[in-house]
């Protein structure tokens, strides 16, 4: 009996992936990747500072160096937002030119200064500060940060407020004055002078304060020397308070006199003057 050959069954691989099928999932992808490039302002673009922290006083102005790039592929609008406390400023300047809002073209990057300034009642301590960049389809926040140090304010003024007064020719007159430090900060080494008129000089007790306290008030005299002979009218002495940090001037007027003397003395002239002319008409005016 012959064997019975079997012929080897023929094995159905698969064969080749449909080319619909691979066109589907080309045009899927190309989809998905299209829907993602537009999909807000948060896709590839950022709103970054090289500084989120900065420390000064609180008469200083606080500058941060802010990049912002637009990943879109298409210009977009964004505007510029702080929230800073009540009473600051808040700025935004591109290339110098203060802004509120700035059109950044597709997959271009742009460096924004944001200037911050304190309210004058501004007390030291750390604010955050949030400042954002808002699109029409979302918006790119930054946190920044103000350690604000304190300020110094240094004021001169007289106990009442009257910078005027008189004073005889050949006198020494004294001023009395108050130095305040009216900031938050104490102040050291703060040294007084005086700007005045052609020969005249003026002294101080004390002449140096070594440490004025936030807050506190040192009574300080400032003796105004005229020397004699001065011609009568009106003159300005200028009173300076300062040092490194902070400084303060007021200008104190005197009305200066002659003394009673000079003045008799030259009615005295007068009269004798008068008369000399009385005894030559009467002797020589009848020749």
């Amino acid at each position: 009996m012959l064997a019975q050959h079997r012929l080897p069954r023929r094995i159905e691989g698969r064969g080749p992936m449909p080319l619909f099928i691979l066109f589907f999932l080309v045009l899927n992808f190309l989809f998905l990747k299209a829907a993602t490039a537009h999909s807000g302002p948060g896709n590839n673009s950022s709103f970054t500072v090289r500084l989120m922290n900065l420390e000064a006083n609180a008469k200083e102005t606080f500058r941060y160096n802010a990049s912002l790039h637009n990943g879109q592929s298409r210009a977009v609008i964004y505007e510029f937002q702080a929230a800073a406390p009540p009473g600051w400023i808040s700025s935004f300047r591109v290339d110098g030119m203060q802004v509120t809002s700035f059109r950044l073209d597709s997959n271009k990057t742009q460096d924004i200064s944001i200037e911050l300034t304190p309210s004058a009642t501004v007390k030291p301590g750390k604010y955050a500060i949030p400042v954002t960049a808002v699109g029409d389809q979302g918006k790119l926040e930054l946190n920044l940060e103000a350690v604000v140090k304190g300020a110094y304010v240094l004021e001169l003024t007289t106990p009442t407020g009257l910078l005027s007064g008189e004073i005889t020719e050949g006198d020494r007159k004294p001023v009395y004055l108050t130095v305040k430090n009216q900031g938050s900060l104490p102040l050291d080494n703060v040294d007084l002078s005086a700007q005045t008129p052609a020969k005249w000089s003026v002294t101080f007790e004390p002449a140096k304060l070594d440490r004025l306290d936030a807050g506190s008030t040192v009574n300080v005299t400032a003796y105004i020397n005229v020397p004699d002979k001065t011609i009568a009218g009106d003159y300005v002495t200028t009173l300076t308070a300062g040092n490194a940090n902070a400084s303060s001037n007021t200008s104190y007027r005197l009305t200066v006199t002659t003394s009673w003397l000079a003045g008799w003395v030259g009615m005295l002239i007068i009269l004798g003057a008068v008369g000399m002319v009385y005894f030559l008409i009467r002797k020589y005016g009848r020749r």
